[in-house]
């Protein structure tokens, strides 16, 4: 073993550049996700048959097909449209296109957000009919019901599950580490074996840096747990 490899100045920085960016590409993914996951669920569950349909099907694919293809689709597929190929230069936002970055963001973005609407819209149809009634009783209307009732209370249920999609995320980074010049963390461990011929070293390294990260969100995600989903737990006697 030659561990001492793995702390070379040279190979830390490496192991540092790769971890911020599976950071960032981690938490703008959630957050671009979230975003367009309750725009979805509210389509889902709401009173128009055909946004139904089409968020139907575009959490379907999303959900039925591998997210390493789906990289792959976006950041080589696109790119041989030559509707695309024809504005990239000079357009917005095809421009964008042409960054590795990007294009693993947007796929990841996609498929985050197609889970996590499922999951929102499961939370909003279980969404007891008491306090909808209790709501309706003390005169709300159907967009206050469903910003100050339903809404606040499905994204309280859904909190632990979307804590196992969080998680899920961080794993599937290493994905993006098939992107060219896209310097991950498992991009970074990758490097570090090339170089000297070291996978075992190389790899664990990364997989404690994951690991370490992994700790991190569960605990995050814990305490809100705590503190939004207090009210589920034993009363004490």
């Amino acid at each position: 073993m030659k561990w001492d490899v793995i702390f070379l100045p040279q190979n830390l920085e490496l192991y540092a550049t790769g971890l911020l960016t599976t950071l960032g590409l981690l938490f703008s993914s959630l957050a671009v996700g979230a975003v367009l996951a309750l725009v979805c669920a509210l389509l889902l569950t709401g009173p128009w048959a055909l946004a139904r349909w089409v968020v139907g099907a575009f959490t379907y694919v999303m959900r039925g097909t591998p997210l390493l293809l789906q990289v792959y689709m976006i950041y080589y597929g696109l790119g041989q449209l030559e509707w695309i190929q024809a504005r990239w230069d000079d357009v917005w936002p095809w421009t964008h296109f042409k960054e590795p970055f990007f294009c693993a963001l947007l796929a990841f973005s996609l498929n985050t957000a197609a889970y996590t609407a499922e999951m929102l819209a499961g939370a909003i149809r279980e969404t007891h009919a008491g306090e909808i009634e209790a709501a309706q009783a003390f005169g709300m209307g159907r967009v206050q019901v469903l910003l100050h009732v339903v809404l606040p209370s499905a994204l309280r249920r859904t909190l632990p599950a979307y804590s196992n999609e969080a998680v899920m995320m961080l794993q599937s980074t290493s994905l993006a580490s098939a992107v060219p010049s896209m310097l991950d963390l498992t991009a970074a461990a990758s490097r570090v074996y090339s170089d000297y011929y070291l996978p075992f070293e190389a790899y664990i390294a990364a997989a404690v840096l994951y690991l370490l990260t992994s700790f991190c969100l569960i605990g995050f995600f814990r305490l809100m747990e705590r503190r939004f989903l207090a009210y589920l737990a034993p009363r004490k006697q």
